[in-house]
């Protein structure tokens, strides 16, 4: 700023001593003022006027152009010349100074546009850099926020192809449940089609049933009074039977006492047949001990007693000596008895039979007894289960049974569930189960909670022997469904 002020300045004082150089000059000369402007610079020129070019006490005349004076004219051409002289000095003075200030002035400018260019580009260096910096950071920012738009659209993208995925699945599962829905439809009004015939025909059989309800209400009223005449004469009937049932006891008895006393008079006649000897047996091992060794019924006393009992011995399974105690074979004999029946025994000791609780459970109360059970099945196949101890309780504990030592093929585990249980018949319920297993399952056994056997149910022929949860089972040998075809259960003294 200083130099522009001191430029200014010195170029006013050259141009005013220029100005009083020429003014020096002119003074004789009329004046004209001129005035120049170059940049920042002003110039003033004096030029003389033609009207102070005579002067008034010149002789020559005012004419400049008169031909008549030419002494005055040499002269004015002279002063012309000689302003003309000076003019062009002056102007090439003048020129030199303008070209000069020029010269310098290019420079001064010069270094004052790169002054200002330096200032300028360091304030435009500055500030590039700031933006340079605020660009940095806005740059860093736009990239976090684009690896968060990215992230995001990332995680959109796959959102909408789950979302696409599940769509189309969706659109399948659709498609797949419009079409069975589509067949259901078509099912359901063929089943109506098939409904409204099977109504038509159920009318007509309603119609028809109807009919046949009257006829068959007339033909009840009729056969109620039938059925009241046959009642009457059940009755009668049953007290006839049992009246049968007494004489065929007797003639039983009879045919027992002729048989024996045929034995008798056989034995006397044949020398070859051993002598019934007139002894007591308490079982079947003294009978063999004795010297009969052929299987048969024999009579046995109880215990202590003179009270008899036919029994059927086997002299041949195992050694011999076994007293048969329940024997199962063809089903002709009903084994749903009573508790009485059970106690003193039924049926026939030559085929199926039970020889009695009060027997059994005072001979193996008398010493030590093993139970044998041998089973078949409708197979052809055999199995046993041996017990190396039993023996009942008395009538009062029910004829409990009590096992211990099993052996044998029919199963690892005993079908007969211990300890102990009590006896039960259909009209004696000793169980555990509150469902009454003797009438449930048919028989007397030691049921526990009608438990895996029962040696005792209904007989069924075969064909019909499976899937009978009341028939003849051993669980651990055929399974709980599987009715058996022949069972025998019999004992023999431990020491026999």
């Amino acid at each position: 700023m200083w130099q522009i002020v001191f430029f200014t300045l010195s170029c006013d004082l050259v141009l005013a001593a220029a100005y009083n150089n020429f003014r020096k000059s002119m003074d004789s000369i009329g004046k004209k003022q001129y005035q120049v402007q170059h940049g920042s610079c002003s110039y003033t020129f004096l030029l003389p006027e033609m009207d102070n070019c005579r002067s008034s006490s010149s002789p020559y005349v005012s004419n400049a152009v008169q031909r008549d004076a030419p002494l005055e004219y040499d002269d004015s051409v002279q002063r012309l010349q000689v302003l003309e002289n000076i003019m062009e000095n002056n102007t090439q003075w003048l020129m030199k100074l303008e070209n000069y200030i020029q010269d310098n002035m290019k420079k001064e400018m010069v270094e004052i546009q790169q002054n200002a260019v330096q200032n300028q580009t360091a304030v435009m260096i500055e500030i590039g850099t700031n933006l340079l910096n605020q660009t940095a950071e806005q740059t860093r920012k736009l990239t976090d926020v684009e690896a968060q738009v990215l992230n995001q659209t990332t995680r959109l993208e796959l959102q909408l192809l789950e979302h696409s995925l599940s769509t189309n699945k969706l659109e399948k599962q659709i498609l797949d449940q419009t079409s069975e829905i589509n067949k259901l439809q078509d099912k359901n009004s063929f089943l109506e089609k098939k409904v409204l015939a099977m109504e038509d025909k159920h009318i007509i059989q309603l119609q028809s049933i109807k009919e046949e309800k009257d006829q068959l209400q007339v033909l009840v009223s009729k056969q109620n009074s039938i059925i009241e005449e046959l009642e009457k004469k059940i009755v009668t009937a049953t007290v006839n039977n049992s009246v049968l049932q007494k004489q065929q006891h007797d003639l039983m008895e009879t045919v027992n006492n002729l048989l024996t006393m045929m034995s008798t008079s056989n034995s006397a006649k044949d020398p070859t047949v051993a002598k019934e000897e007139q002894v007591s047996f308490r079982d079947c091992a003294e009978v063999f001990k004795s010297g009969h060794t052929t299987n048969g019924i024999y009579t046995l006393t109880f215990p202590n007693s003179t009270e008899e009992i036919k029994a059927y011995c086997d002299m041949e399974a195992g050694g011999g000596g076994w007293t048969i105690i329940q024997r199962r074979e063809d089903g002709s004999v009903d084994f749903q008895r009573t508790w009485k029946e059970y106690k003193v025994g039924f049926g026939n000791p030559s085929g199926e039979y039970w020889l009695g609780n009060e027997f059994v459970s005072q001979l193996t109360n008398q010493q030590r007894y093993v139970l044998k059970i041998h089973l078949k099945d409708w197979e052809g196949n055999e199995a046993y289960s041996l017990y190396e101890h039993f023996y009942l309780s008395s009538e009062e504990l029910n004829y409990r049974i009590h096992l211990k030592g099993l052996t044998g093929t029919a199963g690892k585990i005993s079908s007969i569930s211990q300890p102990g249980n009590d006896f039960s018949t259909k009209d004696a319920d000793n169980d555990k189960c509150i469902c009454k297993c003797s009438q449930m399952l048919t028989g007397g056994w030691w049921f526990d909670a009608c438990g895996p056997s029962n040696l005792n149910g209904m007989y069924y022929p075969q064909r019909q022997n499976t899937n009978k949860f009341n028939g003849i089972k051993w669980y651990y040998w055929k399974g709980s469904g599987y009715s058996l075809k022949a069972t025998t259960m019999m004992i023999r003294p431990a020491d026999f």
